[in-house]
């Protein structure tokens, strides 16, 4: 009985041995390969995603620039015909200040006639 259980014993280290022999040589070296493989795999894919986010950021940016370039070119342009309005504001307020002055000269010219005229009335 007692060398039964030893050789039931021995078969069970023997089947223990063969089954860490087994995991040693094939299972691990196969789960190794798989996990490289599925860790270079997703390196990639990391690294694809990357370069896309990098381009968006990119485009996204170039985009930015241009608007604020319009708006810039935009503001420039309203501020030019602001100073174009603004000149031409100040000749007109200048073609009307000598319309002024010159009808102000003809009044007095012709207030100066008429008190001449009166001058000779009041004489007699």
């Amino acid at each position: 009985w007692q060398e039964k259980r030893g050789l039931r014993e021995l078969r069970v280290l023997e089947k223990l041995k063969n089954t860490i022999f087994e995991t040693n040589e094939r299972v691990l070296p196969k789960c190794e390969q798989a996990m490289h493989d599925n860790l270079n795999e997703a390196f990639k894919r990391l690294q694809a995603a990357n370069d896309m986010i990098h381009r968006l950021q990119e485009r996204e940016h170039e985009e930015r620039k241009l608007q604020a370039d319009k708006l810039m070119a935009r503001e420039e342009k309203h501020i030019a015909h602001w100073e174009e309005f603004m000149k031409e504001q100040q000749k007109k307020r200048a073609e009307v200040d000598e319309e002024h002055r010159k009808a102000m000269e003809r009044l007095k010219e012709q207030y100066s006639e008429m008190e001449k005229e009166l001058a000779k009335y009041v004489s007699f």
